[in-house]
């Protein structure tokens, strides 16, 4: 089946955050909006044709979720990623920042070190202040023009008395997809001072070849206190429906986690979610694939655009996800100088780095998930003001 990812969707008065908020976020509409991290691509025809298919049914009363719900994942994660998820460890959520607030209450205490590995999506960081934890910071060594892991300082991290590590797994926004070796290092500092790690794997399906997405649960011993947030919102554009799923294998850390859960009333979804979730991993593989292509056409595209026509830029080549980041150091200003210039004279709307950490200093983040077109137009503007 042929998907028309050209295709330049009007986006007015849909109250699209990426699209319909540009004054309240960036103090002007006049900008090409490539921040908020969901997709400009319509969805997969299977889910609006479930979501069109439920609406006919007009009560949209309180809904359960239905095994075949639980099946569609199970499948996908064991055909797409080789991980063998059991039923009876799912815990279904309301969206995974949620989620990770949830995870922080069940399973740690007020005052707890939270390690976070910036620059990392802010909402880390937020989770953990609001739950009156405290932050430990392991920042990802930038070297090469990519980011590794700082073991070393990871492990001194852990020593301090660190209760939790918040991973994340491809990394948003550097765009890393972590290797064996690395999740195995991990998992063993883990080990070794009991660590408990909360897994965010939600763009595990955002991956591009040679690379491939190892889901750390398959790595892990039966002992290992590991929670792995995982949805199908980034991989099939449907965010704004807000549910997600977590895996977690240890039965007292699950039990935690549902309380809190139960206690704030976030057990239940609504029906049209239900339904889109099931469709997009019982019938969206197509779609998917098609995606996969496009996206990694942009990627190229952008990577090639830059490094032709904007030198003093340099881009790091995402493994997975559709988010590059961009290092705009050799420019030479600071963080608002850097805002000003990306949305007031190139006209376009990019995360500024410092929101993902300190070290994010210099840098921008760039969405290529829209029509190519507009990935032009963008990318253009951005010459003429830096080229």
């Amino acid at each position: 089946m042929s998907y028309n990812f050209d295709q330049i969707l009007n986006h007015h008065q849909q109250n699209s955050i990426k699209h319909n908020a540009n004054r309240q976020f960036f103090g002007t509409d006049d900008v090409l909006p490539l921040w908020v991290a969901d997709m400009d691509f319509a969805v997969a025809p299977a889910i609006s044709q479930a979501i069109q298919q439920r609406s006919q049914y007009p009560i949209f009363g309180y809904t359960f979720y239905p095994e075949t719900m639980y099946q569609a994942l199970i499948n996908w994660f064991s055909q797409r990623h080789g991980w063998q998820i059991n039923r009876q460890q799912i815990i279904m959520t309301n969206g995974v920042v949620t989620a990770i607030h949830a995870v922080i209450q069940a399973l740690t205490q007020i005052g707890d070190k939270i390690i976070i590995q910036p620059p990392v999506y802010p909402p880390f960081f937020s989770s953990v202040t609001t739950c009156q934890r405290q932050l430990l910071l392991n920042p990802l060594r930038y070297q090469d023009n990519d980011y590794v892991i700082d073991f070393e300082h990871l492990e001194d991290c852990a020593q301090q008395g660190a209760k939790m590590l918040i991973f994340c797994s491809p990394h948003n926004p550097v765009g890393r997809v972590w290797t064996k070796a690395e999740l195995e290092q991990l998992l063993s500092i883990a080990r070794r001072y009991q660590l408990i790690i909360l897994s965010d794997e939600i763009h595990a399906d955002l991956v591009y070849q040679p690379h491939q997405h190892i889901p750390l649960a398959t790595l892990a011993h039966e002992d290992d206190v590991l929670v792995t947030a995982i949805a199908p919102s980034k991989s099939f554009n449907i965010a704004g429906l807000m549910l997600s799923s977590l895996v977690v294998s240890h039965a007292p850390s699950q039990q935690a986690i549902n309380q809190v859960l139960q206690g704030l009333h976030l057990g239940n979804s609504n029906p049209f979610s239900i339904v889109a979730f099931e469709a997009a991993y019982a019938h969206g593989a197509d779609w998917l694939n098609a995606v996969l292509g496009y996206l990694q056409a942009n990627r190229d595209f952008a990577l090639d655009f830059i490094a032709q026509h904007c030198p003093r830029l340099s881009a790091i080549s995402p493994q997975g996800t559709y988010l590059l980041w961009l290092n705009c150091q050799q420019l030479g200003l600071n963080n608002q100088q850097l805002r000003q210039l990306f949305t007031h004279q190139a006209k376009v709307a990019l995360n500024a780095g410092d929101t993902f950490g300190e070290v994010g200093s210099g840098f921008m983040r760039l969405n290529f998930a829209l029509p190519r077109v507009q990935l032009e137009e963008a990318l253009g503007r951005i010459k003429g003001v830096i080229g």
